[in-house]
């Protein structure tokens, strides 16, 4: 596994503040700056603030290894943040709508919970109807990770690191993985994620970050404007499960391959039933995986806010919050549908089970070899 290993080099300094018992630990390289506060609740977790000298500001914790707060400078200079989430650490598990965590060890659906590998079959825990969803019932994103802060060549950053052991909701093999987030001085939230196997095992992390650019309580996304460099998606069925089809978007809602506002076709997929309706596809990213490359640009009309999305992955999954409820967060503030919306660089859902056809990614992973994912935030304002 790839690891980024940059010495401190830094002045570490450890305050106690009067009258609580949160100890803080303050690593400063001219105006980067990292912070840790031990939090009480879920097991000790702690929380980690990345600072720049930009003004940008990026909150981490080590429950999911999780993105809480990513806060921007607008067109005017004023701070905003940008991500959707809450105020405790508990509420991130009870409230589950998989706000800023990692998700693992396979992200999105695996048709049925099952799978088979070198002539094994695989039961997995079913979470979402008869599928598998974001690595089960206890995946990825309720684990505590152990955080390792650093600074980089590039500006200060985090290292999560989690073991998934054999048997782990099902999958087969021990998996040690990692991520890392770096704040650049360039304006940039760079996410690495990488992981090693002792056992053949699919694997598919993914960063699950819901983005207001208006604001996190700035109310709905549709009025802003998104491009996503995709010639073709997958179809799915009712269960959301792709059909196996790889389709053009041409002619299509889902083409964004010139910029438009979200709402602008977004009545193309409406409430039905169980499905309450608004995006939540993948789509093919043009493009060579493995090859770092411009996939999405994403800009809100009200704070001149910009965020370029680069990636290595195949996939991009596309979803708009249709599942948000009126739930409440971040200082009071109520996430209602279409309230933030996800960008989540993948391999394609249920891979697993596409293995050998025609344009399907292979999840699977084998010992002696490194899972590499990576993806690269980049604001900026118009």
């Amino acid at each position: 596994m790839k690891h980024i290993r940059t010495p401190l080099l830094a002045i570490i300094a450890v305050f106690v503040l009067a009258g609580c018992d949160t100890t803080r630990e303050a690593t400063m390289v001219n105006q980067p700056e990292i912070e840790i506060v031990q939090d009480g609740a879920a097991d000790g977790a702690r929380r980690i603030t990345l600072r720049n000298g930009r003004g940008m500001e990026v909150e981490l914790m080590e429950l999911g290894a999780t993105v809480t707060r990513v806060v921007v400078p607008d067109r005017d200079g004023r701070p905003t943040d940008v991500v959707l989430g809450f105020d405790t650490i508990p509420e991130y598990p009870e409230k589950s709508q998989y706000f800023g965590c990692t998700v693992g060890r396979v992200g999105n659906r695996i048709g049925n919970g099952f799978f088979e590998l070198d002539g094994t079959g695989y039961e997995l825990a079913r979470n979402n109807g008869e599928n598998h969803l974001h690595g089960g019932v206890v995946g990825f994103d309720k684990r505590r990770w152990s955080a390792e802060a650093m600074v980089t060549g590039k500006g200060p950053g985090v290292r999560f690191t989690m073991t998934s052991p054999d048997g782990d909701e099902g999958y087969p093999g021990r998996l040690d993985a990692e991520v890392v987030y770096i704040l650049t001085e360039a304006g940039e939230l760079v996410v690495e994620m990488g992981a090693v196997c002792d056992a053949p095992t699919p694997v598919n992390i993914v960063h699950h970050t819901y983005w207001n650019l208006g604001g996190h309580g700035s109310g709905s996304v549709l009025d802003e404007t998104l491009q996503i460099n995709a010639s073709h998606y997958t179809p799915v069925d009712a269960g959301f499960i792709p059909t196996g089809e790889i389709a053009a978007v041409e002619g299509t809602a889902l083409d964004f391959r010139q910029p438009r506002t979200i709402g602008r076709d977004i009545g193309a997929f409406p409430e039905n039933g169980d499905d309450p309706g608004g995006y939540d596809h993948n789509l093919c990213l043009d493009g060579d995986p493995g090859v770092m490359r411009e996939v999405a640009r994403l800009s809100d009309p009200d704070t001149g806010i910009v965020m370029i999305i680069e990636t290595d992955q195949p996939g991009i999954q596309f979803y708009t919050g249709n599942f948000l409820n009126g739930m409440v967060g971040k200082g009071g503030v109520v996430y209602d549908k279409f309230g933030g919306l996800c960008l989540e660089t993948q391999a394609y859902p249920d891979s697993i089970n596409r293995r050998g056809e025609p344009g399907w990614p292979d999840v699977v992973m084998r010992p002696g070899e490194n899972y590499e994912h990576r993806m690269v935030h980049r604001f900026t304002t118009e």
